[in-house]
């Protein structure tokens, strides 16, 4: 209750608009949390040193908003969580009652990135880890496409569970390699976004917003409305053309046969998170060498749109189903030689259809219960 009604009070003062804004009630709490996690970085570093019998310095190098994380140098998660329930114990001892820390969990291993991005195993008792722990990191973002996210995801596992850097590399070859020869399915590469405002009330020009305008013009029916989350892959254009100017439909992608901008997902989507979990372990400059450049980025595949292009100058022609020569009259499916056995034929094609329909129903199904949603279309 108090805490509750603590937060209350300090969200009502440091809003600007509202009933009780007071914003130096409201600078004054955050100014004394600072001071407070202040005050317990140097009450440990004080404390937990060498000169007063402990194996090793004690060292803070996290803090942020209500919690501190300590190093402090032990060979175990046992001897850790002690040193950590009685680091607590200790800190809590000069603050005023109620104010008091608890001892909360252990990392190991722990990457720190920057301030609010770091990943570990999280323990809470020395035997197993509870889970893997990500915060700020694009495993748990949702403006990245879900390529990101899986490859992040599993970078982390093989490096934080398996302790395994050199397999945490081959796999990013791979799926860098996967995604500049158009491997990876379009599903992966969608990016959504809420359709939060109108057009008019965005200050910049967004992918999404463009989209739905493009889809309105198209069809008012099925465009999306306010509210919506808008799903949009980008694709190839001019040189310099902005992104927002590229963002496609994936559904009219795929029927079009349009190719995607690997090139943007891969300098855009992908690198900047990457360099970002492996600068720490290979280093700053070495780190973009050998992921981004190298054999595996090397061959890449470009697929030919339905639409635009050379498109125009090709022309479409009907073969017999039968023997497969070119059909000279319009509308028909058999050659005057195969007309004969146009019975045979239909009845082949008849089983061949009804064999394919139940091959897609069970792939439907399986890819509606893989994306969650029974209702909507299938990337």
């Amino acid at each position: 209750a108090l805490k509750i009604s603590a937060n209350s009070v300090y969200g009502f003062t440091g809003a600007q608009v509202g009933k009780l804004p007071c914003l130096e009630i409201s600078q004054s709490v955050t100014s004394i949390g600072r001071e407070m996690i202040e005050k317990t970085k140097t009450l440990v570093e004080n404390e937990f040193t060498i000169s007063k019998g402990y194996e090793h310095d004690a060292k803070v190098i996290y803090g942020d908003t209500d919690s501190v994380m300590i190093k402090f140098g032990v060979k175990t998660l046992e001897e850790a969580m002690k040193l950590g329930r009685l680091a607590a114990t200790t800190v809590s001892a000069t603050f005023i009652s109620p104010i008091k820390l608890e001892f909360e969990k252990c990392y190991y291993p722990y990457l720190l990135i920057n301030k609010k991005r770091y990943a570990g195993l999280f323990f809470t008792r020395p035997d197993k880890h509870d889970k893997m722990d990500c915060k700020g990191i694009e495993t748990v973002r949702r403006d990245n496409c879900e390529l990101v996210a899986s490859l992040i995801s599993t970078c982390l596992e093989k490096l934080l569970i398996e302790r395994d850097p050199n397999g945490a590399v081959e796999y990013v070859k791979n799926v860098i390699s996967d995604l500049l020869c158009n491997r990876i399915d379009i599903s992966q590469l969608v990016i959504s976004k809420e359709l939060t405002k109108t057009d008019g009330e965005y200050a910049n020009k967004q992918p999404h917003v463009e989209l739905a305008n493009k889809m309105r013009k198209r069809d008012p029916g099925s465009a999306p409305n306010l509210g919506d989350r808008v799903p949009y892959v980008i694709i190839p254009g001019t040189k310099n053309q902005p992104a927002y100017e590229r963002a496609e439909d994936p559904v009219y992608v795929l029927d079009n046969n349009v190719p995607i901008d690997t090139k943007y997902y891969l300098e855009q989507q992908i690198s900047k998170p990457l360099l970002r979990i492996f600068e720490p372990i290979l280093g700053d400059a070495k780190a973009e060498s050998i992921l981004l450049h190298g054999e595996h980025t090397s061959v890449k595949t470009v697929v030919t749109s339905k639409v635009g292009g050379l498109a125009g100058f090709i022309t479409k022609k009907d073969k017999c189903i039968g023997c497969k020569t070119v059909l000279q009259e319009q509308g028909t499916a058999l050659c005057s030689y195969c007309k004969e056995k146009e019975g045979d034929y239909y009845q082949k094609e008849i089983e061949s259809l009804q064999e394919l329909e139940e091959k897609f129903t069970r792939l439907w199904t399986e890819c509606q219960r893989c994306q969650g949603a029974r209702l909507e279309d299938v990337l």
